[in-house]
């Protein structure tokens, strides 16, 4: 049931995710307004993962999806009834809070109901429900707006959140082991889910810059090599996010923490050879594994390091570093490539995930003292 309502609200968000900026820009608002909505709802879902903690502690699971859903589902039906900027911009705040809700909660409920021996290979199952959809849905949205029109899609997005609704009641209505939490900061305390934090945190920064990017660093002529290329990301991440699960749950997680941060910087620096066809593409797909393999395992080691009561504090610090890493790698990379360029930097961006194996091999090395083949 967990994983039907994270395919339903991960279809709902990644339908939307290139169709409302497109509509926004279309209706007079521009390149900025087509960021200002994105950005609004991005923004929204990191301010509400501060707060989920407390909302699962308080109210449980089943309440906290069902606010999820809802937020992510029903004020999109709204975006038929106009396109105006503030209008479209309190619809995006109003999804990215209900995408909060949703992504910490869905984190944490797995690592719950999945037994502690298969929780690497019931998170990588988890992977796969939220990213699947992106590889589908993302170019959905926009196949079907030049056949169908913008409301239909809305509409459509709105009733792929609120259909999976049925399935929440799957879902436990409190947790096993509801105790009193110090917040979401308060796990930066912990050594271990800190510094797993913060290497997950360099790896989503690669992902933001490399994502946005590179389509930008082609020549219009290599578009299609842009697409094959991403297409080649988005497939090998969830597989290797799965796989590493399964690995993990075997032979410990923490001995794939190193090459999971070595591969996503290998597939960086491959990208400095942006003009060679074969360099972008293995580029991208070693990425993918690597991005997919530092999700997995360093989401296991934190619930390692924590009791089931601190699942959501863990969950939220695992999302904020996803979300947060993104969007400051997207950004610092556009102010960074003007001056130097693509290719420098994508080396640059390798160079980050190099520095990030300093703390990986530390965690890596205690762990695999800790799970012996």
């Amino acid at each position: 049931m967990l994983l039907i309502t994270s395919l339903g609200s991960c279809g709902s968000f990644y339908l939307l995710l290139p169709v409302v900026p497109l509509y926004t820009a279309t209706a007079g608002a521009g390149g900025v307004g087509a960021g200002m909505s994105t950005g609004a709802m991005m923004l929204a879902t990191v301010l509400v993962e501060f707060a989920v903690p407390g909302l699962l502690s308080r109210y449980g699971y089943r309440a906290a999806m069902t606010l999820g859903l809802i937020l992510l589902g029903a004020p999109a039906v709204v975006l038929a009834a106009s396109s105006s900027l503030p209008l479209v911009m309190g619809v995006c705040m109003l999804r990215g809070a209900g995408l909060g809700i949703v992504s910490v909660a869905g984190s944490a409920a797995i690592a719950e109901l999945v037994p502690a021996e298969r929780r690497g290979e019931g998170l990588g199952l988890y992977g796969l429900a939220v990213t699947v959809p992106s590889i589908v849905c993302l170019p959905l949205g926009l196949w079907l707006i030049a056949r169908i029109g913008y409301w239909p899609v809305f509409l459509a997005g709105a009733a792929l959140s609120l259909l999976v609704l049925a399935a929440v009641h799957g879902l436990p209505a409190r947790s096993a082991r509801v105790e009193h939490h110090g917040g979401v900061l308060g796990a930066l305390r912990i050594d271990g889910p800190a510094r797993q934090a913060v290497i997950f945190a360099a790896v989503t920064l690669a992902a933001g810059a490399l994502l946005t990017f590179l389509p930008l660093a082609l020549s219009a002529e290599s578009y299609q090599l842009g697409a094959t290329a991403l297409l080649v990301q988005s497939c090998a991440a969830p597989l290797a996010r799965w796989g590493a699960g399964w690995y993990g749950d075997r032979h410990g997680s923490a001995r794939l923490l190193v090459p999971a941060v070595l591969a996503a910087a290998l597939g960086a620096a491959g990208l400095v050879w942006v003009d060679n066809q074969l360099a972008v593409v293995a580029g991208m797909g070693l990425f993918g594994i690597g991005f997919g393999m530092a999700q997995n395992v360093t989401l296991a080691l934190m619930f390692e390091r924590v009791s089931a009561s601190g699942f959501g504090q863990v969950s939220a610090l695992w999302n904020l570093a996803y979300d947060g890493g993104l969007g400051i790698g997207a950004a610092g990379f556009g102010l960074l490539a003007g001056p130097v360029g693509y290719p420098a930097g994508f080396a640059l961006t390798a160079g980050v995930l190099l520095a990030a194996l300093a703390p990986a091999w530390p965690c890596a090395t205690a762990g695999t003292e800790a799970h012996p083949a």
